[in-house]
């Protein structure tokens, strides 16, 4: 099993910026990709960002490229998201999530790829 724990959420205006943090434990080693999810109300969640855990290649969503980048620091277990240029169609639930299913997924991530989920950090951008 692996738990996945996010921080960072918060409020900011847009232009601004805020760094999502991941934390993860248990059977890390398992893992092959890790991810940040996003669901805004009355929307489908979205994969916004994935990191894979031993080539270290991203991906990322049209619609977050060049603002989103995402890193992992493998010896505290953490994955990050930095977010900047924040706009207000941001606004969402950002959920964490990891998969240690090995086939070869479309990139950003699937829904239906993923294992273990966090419980979620908001982020709120006013115009």
């Amino acid at each position: 099993q692996v738990q996945l724990v996010e921080s960072g959420g918060g409020s900011v205006q847009a232009g601004g910026s805020l760094r999502l943090s991941c934390a993860a434990s248990g059977k890390t080693n398992s893992l092959n990709y890790i991810g940040w999810f996003r669901q805004a109300p009355g929307k489908e969640r979205e994969g916004v960002a994935d990191i894979q855990t031993g080539a270290g290649s991203t991906a990322y969503a049209d619609s977050v490229k060049g603002r989103f980048t995402i890193s992992q620091d493998n010896a505290k277990k953490m994955v990050h998201l930095q977010i900047d240029s924040l706009k207000p169609e941001d606004t969402a639930m950002y959920y964490c999530a990891a998969t240690s299913r090995s086939r070869r997924w479309s990139r950003p991530l699937p829904v239906l790829a993923v294992e273990y989920w966090g419980q979620g950090t908001q982020v709120t951008v006013s115009p």
